[in-house]
């Protein structure tokens, strides 16, 4: 019986060993998942200039709007009548928050005013951002923006 404790002895301290190599949270539990692989982090287009294509899932026919961030965090752009500014913070895992806006005071019809209100509250209430397929998407408190690369 020794003898046989003593052959399976440097079997079984090899594999204590290999499993004090691994964190507990690394070994996969039976009936557990493997965790998901991380997914690497994206980099917010700084200096970049977009054009407002879609909000909260209608097509932007009808007026321009615009936005930039630049490497000093400070958003402006064009809400369909006046142009903006604010303080606007691409954060950890593709959050976003925008400070409060700065607004030019143009005199606009009741259409340009409301779509104004509309674009300028939704990005004041931005949540997460993301790059899809080129495009910029800004997810909000009401729904989403979707923007195109401007020039």
């Amino acid at each position: 019986m020794a003898a046989l404790v003593l052959s399976l002895s440097p079997v079984l301290v090899s594999d204590v060993l290999a499993q004090g190599r691994q964190r507990p949270s690394q070994i996969p539990q039976p009936g557990q998942d493997a965790p998901p692989p991380r997914q690497q982090e994206k980099n917010f287009p700084l200096d970049a200039s977009w054009t407002l294509n879609q909000m909260n899932g209608k097509p932007n026919t009808g007026y321009r709007a615009t936005l930039k961030v630049d490497s000093n965090l400070r958003g402006t752009g064009f809400a369909g009548c006046n142009t903006f500014s604010a303080s606007a913070y691409p954060l950890r895992q593709q959050a976003f928050a925008v400070g409060p806006i700065a607004v030019t005071k143009m005199a606009c019809d009741k259409g340009a005013s409301d779509f104004e209100r509309g674009y300028l509250t939704a990005l004041r209430t931005a949540q997460k951002w993301d790059l899809v397929e080129g495009r910029l998407v800004i997810k909000t408190g009401t729904g989403e923006l979707r923007f195109d690369r401007g020039i």
